[in-house]
Formats: structure tokens, C-alpha cells, sequence
């Protein structure tokens, strides 16, 4: 397999890990102790990105989780013509929604300053002389 196409399927693999990730929280944020569990399924989500933009190396690794997540989510967010909707419009609804957008996004800033630091020439976060 070549380099590219090895790429390819990392980047397909962790957007289907978004995706999973945001139709098993869909359906899970409001268990008890609600509005908790929302807050650690964004959590979840957060570090998902961060280590997937460490594994891959790139801020794609990010997107690749985070756009998973945020389409599978807020499709399911949407209410259906038959007027059923899977994720309330209660705190633990807002919780895992705004909370985990938050934490796409926070992520996202965290690698491109990361990225963007190691091309300035730092190599990330300096240790102080003993």
C-alpha cells in the first residue's frame, strides 16, 4: 500500500471514529448524573482530536475526528418530520452539544498552535535550566 493511500484510510478511519463517537453520545449524554456525562462524553471527544492530531501529526487528524463527531451529532440533533428528536433541549442536551463543539474547536486551536510553533522554530513547550 502506498504512503498516500495509507493517508487516505487514517483519515477515513478517524472520521468514522468521530462519527461512532457522536451517535454513541447522542443517545448516551443524558444518563445519570446528567449533565456529567454529557461534559465527559465532550471530554472524550477533546482528547479524541488532540490524539488524533498528535498520532497523525497534522491538524487533518483533528478535523478528520471533530467532523465525524460534529456531523453525526447534529444530524441527530435535528428533529425528524414526525417532530422526534434524539438529543433535548435540556442542560445535558446543551452540555454535549455546545460543550463538545467547544472542545472540537479547542482542540483544533491547540494543534494549529502547536503546528505552528514547531515551524517557528519551537519545539513546543520550553524546559527551564536546572
Amino acid at each position: 500500500m502506498s504512503s498516500r493511500a495509507y493517508s487516505v484510510v487514517v483519515y477515513i478511519v478517524l472520521f468514522v471514529l468521530g462519527a461512532v463517537e457522536g451517535v454513541v453520545g447522542s443517545f448516551q449524554y443524558s444518563q445519570s448524573p446528567a449533565p456529567w456525562i454529557a461534559v465527559l462524553l465532550a471530554l472524550i471527544v477533546f482528547a479524541s482530536c488532540l490524539l488524533a492530531g498528535w498520532g497523525t501529526e497534522s491538524f487533518g487528524g483533528v478535523l478528520a475526528v471533530g467532523a465525524g463527531w460534529i456531523l453525526a451529532s447534529f444530524l441527530l440533533s435535528m428533529g425528524s418530520h414526525s417532530g422526534s428528536v434524539i438529543i433535548t433541549a435540556t442542560a445535558a442536551g446543551e452540555w454535549y452539544l455546545y460543550g463538545g463543539t467547544l472542545a472540537v474547536a479547542l482542540a483544533a486551536v491547540a494543534r494549529f498552535v502547536r503546528q505552528a510553533g514547531s515551524r517557528l522554530g519551537g519545539a513546543g513547550p520550553q524546559r527551564l535550566p536546572r
